[in-house]
Order: structure tokens, then C-alpha cells, then sequence
């Protein structure tokens, strides 16, 4: 009944041409959804849903898409993410702060994928709320977390996009094939949400740059 609907509605027929895979379109039932998820139906003509549902989930932050990066091991782009947020060592003020737990250490959260890496984002997130803090490490350096600028914090993480592209071959493959799609984020975003936030939007920038090689 609900491809019926879709078809009477035209749904389908908005969609792009066939030399994209129909079923990242493939509508899924509502009662399916989860609380945090766009479903691949809701990307208007021209646009895609980067689903965890299909292939398209290895542009995802979350996919375990190792990657090494200035020497260290990743195991996803949230990993890296989620670890600047944790103290680098015992005499990181982060430590050191009176009744602040961390659940783990930097390193473990760096091998991590996925909603295990963001769960422990969640909680360094609310220890840095607690702190009265709003900057994060890496190598040794502190900078803003949340900017409106592209600061540094944006450009560690498109590096860390590019060598997930360059150290997985199927992130390249599955980003080209993507064509001229408008990329869409599985999740809501928020409206002010920083730039380095908005992944899908660096995928297309990155994609700008392969095509034009």
C-alpha cells in the first residue's frame, strides 16, 4: 500500500534517473524509524539521504572507517572526534577538575565507532558543561569546540575526512557515485550548528574537487 501511495503521489517519479541505486530511495516504514532518523524518503528531487540503512553510511562520521592520522590510529571519524573532548593525561586540567569522572580514557575512546563513541562524547560534553569549559586538545593544543568560524577544530576534521577517503577506497567509490546529489544527513542538525558539523557538506566539497581532476 505504501509503494502504491508513493507512486500515485509522483514520489518516485520526482526521484533521479536510474543510473543512481533506486534503493537509496527505498521508503522505510515509519514505525522502523528511529528517534534520532531521516529516512532515505524524506530527500526531495535531486537529493540524497546519507542512510546507515545503505552503502551510503560509509560517508557517516560513525562508519568504521580506520584511518591514521599525524602517526595515530583511528577507528572512525567519531572516534577522532569524541577523543579531543577527553583529557590527553594527568596533567590536563580536564584531570584534574574536582568530581569530574571520565568513563574512559583518550585512547580507548579513539577506538571507538559509532553511538559508543558519541554515548562518550555525551558524557565529556556534560563534564565540560560541569567545568564551565568550552575547548578541546589536540596534540597539545587547546581551541574552541563549537564556532561559527572554520577554526581549527573544523580543520582537524576535514583532514581527518580526507585521509578516511584516502586510506578507504570504498569511501572514494561509494562518494563519486553520488553524482551531483544534493547529500542529506540521516539525523536533524541543528540550525546553528558549526560548519565542521555539517559533514555532508564537506563530502560535496571534497566530491567538487575529485570530479574536477
Amino acid at each position: 500500500m505504501l509503494v502504491a501511495a508513493l507512486f500515485l503521489t509522483g514520489w518516485f517519479l520526482e526521484q533521479p534517473a536510474a543510473n543512481y541505486p533506486a534503493h537509496w530511495w527505498t521508503p522505510i516504514a515509519e514505525d522502523q524509524k528511529a528517534s534520532w532518523e531521516i529516512l532515505p524518503q524524506a530527500a526531495r528531487p535531486g537529493e540524497v539521504i546519507l542512510s546507515k540503512r545503505t552503502e551510503l553510511g560509509i560517508l557517516s562520521n560513525f562508519a568504521a572507517t580506520p584511518l591514521t592520522f599525524r602517526g595515530r590510529h583511528y577507528a572512525s571519524v567519531e572516534g577522532f572526534w569524541q577523543m579531543m573532548l577527553y583529557p590527553e593525561g594527568p596533567g590536563d586540567a580536564r584531570a584534574r577538575a574536582p568530581g569530574i569522572v571520565w568513563p574512559h580514557t583518550r585512547e580507548e575512546v579513539a577506538q571507538m565507532t559509532a553511538f559508543d563513541a558519541k554515548d562518550a562524547g555525551t558524557v565529556a560534553e556534560e563534564n565540560m558543561r560541569r567545568m564551565g569549559i568550552g575547548w578541546v586538545t589536540f596534540e597539545g593544543k587547546r581551541f574552541p569546540y563549537r564556532s561559527q568560524t572554520k577554526g581549527e577544530h573544523y580543520r582537524l576534521i576535514v583532514a581527518a575526512m580526507r585521509a578516511k577517503l584516502a586510506q578507504n577506497p570504498k569511501v572514494r567509490e561509494i562518494l563519486l557515485a553520488t553524482g551531483n546529489l544534493v547529500l542529506r544527513p540521516d539525523h536533524a542538525t541543528e540550525a546553528d550548528a558549526p560548519r565542521e558539523w555539517r559533514y555532508y557538506e564537506i563530502w560535496m566539497d571534497i566530491r567538487r574537487e575529485l570530479q574536477a581532476r
